[in-house]
């Protein structure tokens, strides 16, 4: 079989020939603050302007299932190694994926990767919140879409799993692309604000999303076949999944004049700002342990506050996992309407999961001068 390591050099060494950069290597690398908190070392840049921020990223050439350029980032890897060559998170969750229907298989020849499926980025991004309540949108419409090949969970020859997301063909761009410049390989792509630990600005990209609407409200590719990635509501390390629970919130404040917005409703309410999400963790990139929990196949479990909890005038920003944990068991928080009926996840004090994963890689944490 071969060396996933190998595979991660010549995909490297490919990028360079072509770029003029020189290979990612430790030495090589952007030297962030460390209270920056950059996951990502490849990164080339992160802007953390708050509404505002930006990540650029490494951009490497690949090849359609008909042998045409496209042009894809690397930000997860399932193996510790080669997570460490190519400078991106280590997840070794997304191994989960290898001979499920969720998978891309793809090959390797000299550093260029061909992918068996390809998106369509053609289509109009379109959405329009509904009246007179913002959610569900009257409007949402992709503005990119993946064929049923494609997946971002790229397994090489080797069976390392890559987290490669196409950003531009022959169809366009990424919605999220800010800028992009083919001959020197460069990407610079929006990212989302969310809360982890108690902190805000756990800033991530959202890449991909299996189900249509939150495809819109992430402004993500919509791809189909990460529906197929197990398994929903299954987060713990010994669980056979791939996927790690998030909570996205329904009806939170949508007055951004509170400081207090967040929620989906709020994001539709305000030219969809960042629904500023609830994270568990981000990578631990310098933990080799084969049972690392973090995954950037996020699971969603949408939550929503209560009639009750809004009638009392409790409703606020949820700012850590502990939070949300104590607003569950005080019952104003609950399951989200639009989760199916099913059994709840225990590891996430038994919201319901949404059945819709969000690929977004966690990019930096940055610690503000007034946290420190």
């Amino acid at each position: 079989m071969p060396n996933g390591v190998a595979e991660a050099n010549a995909i490297l060494a490919a990028a360079a020939r072509e770029s003029g950069r020189p290979a990612y290597s430790e030495s090589t690398a952007i030297s962030f603050k460390p209270s920056d908190n950059v996951y990502v070392k490849s990164a080339l840049a992160v802007d953390f302007t708050p509404n505002r921020a930006t990540v650029t990223l490494p951009l490497y050439r690949g090849l359609s299932p008909q042998g045409e350029s496209v042009y894809y980032i690397l930000t997860e890897a399932s193996d510790f190694n080669v997570a460490k060559q190519l400078g991106i998170n280590y997840a070794p969750k997304m191994k989960q994926v290898i001979g499920t229907a969720g998978a891309q298989p793809v090959t390797l020849s000299q550093g260029i990767i061909q992918f068996r499926g390809n998106i369509d980025f053609s289509p109009e991004y379109q959405v329009e919140p509904g009246s007179p309540n913002p959610f569900p949108p009257a409007v949402a419409n992709p503005g990119a879409i993946a064929d049923a090949q494609y997946s971002s969970m790229a397994v090489l020859p080797s069976s390392v799993v890559l987290n490669a997301q196409i950003v531009h063909n022959a169809s366009g761009s990424h919605d999220r692309l800010e800028a992009i410049d083919l001959e020197k390989r460069t990407v610079t792509l929006s990212i989302l604000d969310g809360f982890q630990g108690g902190r805000q600005y756990f800033y991530h990209l959202v890449t991909d999303v299996s189900a249509a609407v939150p495809s819109v409200l992430e402004k993500g590719v919509f791809a189909p076949k990460l529906a197929d990635i197990p398994a929903y509501g299954k987060s713990l390390p010994s669980d056979p999944s791939a996927l790690l629970g998030f909570s996205p919130v329904l009806n939170g404040i949508s007055d951004t004049r509170t400081g207090q917005h967040q929620g989906f409703v709020a994001s539709l309410a305000n030219n969809g700002i960042a629904p500023i999400n609830i994270f568990p963790y981000g990578p631990d990139n310098d933990n080799p342990a084969a049972d690392s929990n973090y995954s950037p196949l996020w699971d969603a479990h949408v939550s929503m506050w209560t009639e009750a909890a809004i009638a009392d005038n409790k409703v606020r920003r949820i700012t850590s996992f502990e939070d949300l944990q104590g607003l569950i068991e005080a019952g104003m928080v609950t399951s989200a309407a639009i989760s199916p009926e099913g059994p709840g996840n225990d590891w996430l004090y038994g919201l319901r999961p949404t059945q819709a994963i969000i690929n977004c890689p966690v990019i930096a944490h940055p610690v503000l001068s007034n946290e420190v």
